[in-house]
């Protein structure tokens, strides 16, 4: 299979982790009777300060989850044009919400107050409702970036000045914090709601978990169930993210460190390597258009997988299955490669 960066997704349970699987205490979770379900659910919300959560089986329908809860039909949802929740989900919210989309700018993903507050409009007859707005941390279209706090607390507080909820995607919240040394907790106190993916960096093989207030996860638990997501004996996977949870945290400053050497070495081979502010576990590279597919090939034929964000980006996730020998063997490969490109 070669040496795969082609997202931290990829990830595969480890054996301790498989073990927690299988000794887990399970029961119905729909009946609200799988203690581990219970338990993950808790420590979750422990962890980021919330109420409550809610257990979902991908980090997509707890965005959608969260946008039905916030929501009616027809409310405008503001939302950076390169959101997750509205890049890569499928029209869902479209579908499932009938929600109008408003598509800010901004840089690394996230408006300014000032964005924000030129795309509200007065409040009339030919106008939908303003409702929510949609944040995201990291930022997957922008090279992983974390996004601070003194960036996110004044967006935050415009939004709530004209009485808008604010959902936070942190699919991968926990490499933010780390990123930042800080808890995330800390990230998640400002917002409503909040996500967390427990099958990327984390390494669980599949779930996120939904948090905010007891009212909020009540009401999102009705969400869940018209989209299919109530599952029974579910304990046997939230195992998994629990063990994440205790194990896996703070070694998600390996897989920043290894990402940070790559995007030097890249850079220094004479790579257009896109660095945002403060980088985590994402290093993306720009070729030229007529490059980029014979790149991507190269590197598969030679058991370097990547992703690709366009025709001309390249993305390398860096993640618990990649270790310093695997980026030893992408560098080389880099290497070769460039040697082909300008030959």
């Amino acid at each position: 299979m070669g040496t795969d960066f082609r997202s931290d997704t990829v990830t595969r349970p480890t054996d301790a982790m498989r073990d927690a699987m299988m000794t887990a205490a399970v029961g119905d979770d729909v009946y609200g009777e799988d203690p581990t379900v219970n338990q993950l659910e808790a420590v979750t919300a422990e962890m980021l300060g919330k109420e409550a959560g809610l257990f979902m089986p991908s980090g997509t329908m707890a965005n959608q989850v969260a946008i039905l809860t916030h929501t009616e039909r027809g409310d405008e949802v503001f939302i950076h044009r390169d959101n997750h929740a509205y890049y890569y989900e499928g029209g869902a919210a479209a579908m499932w919400g009938g929600v109008t989309w408003n598509l800010l700018e901004g840089i690394e993903g996230t408006p300014t107050p000032e964005i924000l507050r030129k795309a509200i409009r007065p409040k009339n007859i030919h106008h939908p409702n303003p409702r929510l707005l949609c944040l995201e941390n990291t930022h997957n279209r922008a090279g992983g970036a974390a996004i601070r706090l003194d960036r996110l607390v004044p967006l935050i507080d415009e939004a709530r000045s004209y009485g808008l909820g604010v959902h936070l995607d942190g699919a991968r919240l926990f490499n933010a914090a780390i990123a930042f040394g800080i808890s995330g907790r800390d990230l998640a106190q400002p917002v409503d709601s909040v996500s967390i993916c427990l099958s990327k960096g984390l390494g669980a093989p599949v779930g996120s978990v939904l948090l905010g207030s007891r009212p909020f996860i009540d009401r999102a638990r009705i969400f869940r169930k018209w989209l299919g997501g109530g599952m029974r004996q579910a304990g046997i996977i939230a195992a998994a993210g629990l063990y994440a949870l205790t194990n896996n945290v703070q070694r998600l400053e390996e897989d920043h460190g290894r990402a940070r050497l790559m995007a030097h070495a890249l850079s220094e081979m004479g790579y257009q390597v896109m660095l945002p502010a403060v980088p985590t576990n994402m290093v993306m590279l720009d070729f030229p258009v007529a490059v980029a597919t014979h790149a991507v090939d190269h590197l598969a034929q030679n058991q370097v997988l990547v992703g690709t964000m366009g025709p001309q980006r390249v993305r390398l996730v860096t993640h618990l299955d990649i270790d310093d020998e695997g980026v030893t063997h992408a560098l080389r490969v880099f290497r070769d490669l460039s040697e082909h490109i300008h030959a």
